[in-house]
């Protein structure tokens, strides 16, 4: 498996599909640690509908911690709250990059490993990371791709490459894309050719010029609801994470989602504690809650992400675990990349581009 990576950057979830059962008999959740000393409390910031139904109240049941859960909408935003000093938060949902952008802000804690027994659930693949060595600030909570939503009926076999959306008229005023920077030029520059990680100069020109070229076809840069307008029958193809357009194919099987040859982008979410958090203890336990196999096959059944937990994907039902938008081929995986953070610099760099592009 090829999943040593780090993810994207993305903002708002999908509502969330009708969650599974209670609290199952011997979960393997508490900690080696006391909680006594800390308040039955936890402060939770997470992306939205990016949790099980019941998850919440499965712990405070468990443990007797009452969780409050506030949203965001994106990981600056997310960076943002926390890099003035944490406002009271103690277990946080960064995407990888974002991860390793806050690992040298300084603004995340180191994770105590033996306070998560059910550390051992997680999948061999994902115990280290290129943006977290040793996973000692994060563990990874969910991960997957970036590709293709489309409407069977309405193209014309597989759109299987960028091409359809980024450097074609075929399906003019019928295509969204993204709108950040970091996922309509990562994806330009895959199509190109380059890694989608590029600094190049003459690489990220050609990417730009591409897009002002397409600018007349994309119907609309989407905040992450891409999948909300393909079902609705407002465009014919959008740029999607697996998880969302899975969400939507559940409601109309004339949906389908797939990976553009050229390669996409991998990325992980991942479980943090942020410094300052109020209460730390707490925040173990609940993580390690979170990798309970049957806590877990609970939450990746709801929202339809892959899961790192092995033995939580070992409990989940046929059709989740064997279904290829959420767990694709090796091969295909092969050839996507995961998104780093480049710095503050490259990263300005690419806000200049991508203001010349919505402007054009």
């Amino acid at each position: 498996m090829v999943m040593l990576f780090r993810p994207r950057s993305r903002p708002t979830r999908r509502a969330l599909l009708k969650g599974t059962g209670a609290l199952a008999v011997g979960l393997t959740f508490l900690p080696r640690f006391s909680l006594a000393e800390e308040e039955k409390k936890l402060n939770f910031y997470n992306w939205d509908t990016y949790i099980g139904e019941n998850t919440l109240s499965e712990f405070n049941d468990a443990t007797g911690i009452e969780v409050k859960m506030d949203l965001f909408a994106d990981n600056d935003e997310l960076f943002a709250k926390l890099k003035g000093g944490n406002p009271g938060y103690d277990v946080i949902v960064p995407t990888n990059d974002a991860l390793e952008r806050m690992i040298k802000a300084g603004v995340v804690i180191p994770l105590d490993h033996s306070k998560i027994p059910n550390i051992s659930n997680l999948d061999p693949a994902f115990a280290d990371a290129q943006f977290d060595p040793g996973r000692k600030f994060s563990l990874p909570y969910m991960w997957g791709t970036l590709g293709i939503g489309y409407r069977k009926s309405a193209v014309n076999g597989t759109p299987d490459s960028w091409k359809v959306l980024l450097d074609s008229d075929e399906y003019a005023g019928a295509i969204s894309v993204l709108g950040d920077q970091s996922n309509v030029l990562g994806a330009a520059l895959k199509y190109l050719g380059y890694s989608w990680n590029s600094t190049n100069a003459q690489e990220l020109k050609q990417a730009e010029d591409l897009l002002i070229r397409q600018k007349k076809n994309i119907k609309v840069f989407a905040n992450d609801n891409g999948q909300d307008l393909l079902a609705a029958g407002e465009v014919k193809l959008c740029q999607e994470y697996n998880g969302d357009i899975k969400q939507v194919m559940a409601e109309d099987d004339d949906l389908n989602y797939v990976l553009p040859k050229e390669g996409s982008l991998i990325w992980q979410d991942t479980l943090a504690i942020p410094k300052g958090a109020p209460h730390p203890g707490n925040a173990h336990a609940f993580i390690n809650f979170l990798y309970d196999p049957q806590i877990g096959k609970e939450i990746a059944e709801t929202i339809q992400f892959a899961t790192p937990n092995k033995a939580a994907k070992e409990l989940s039902a046929e059709d989740y675990k064997s279904n290829p938008v959420i767990f694709p081929p090796e091969d295909v995986l092969a050839k996507c990349e995961p998104g780093l953070y480049l710095g503050e610099e490259a990263t300005k760099v690419r806000d200049e581009i991508w203001t010349r592009i919505r402007a054009a």
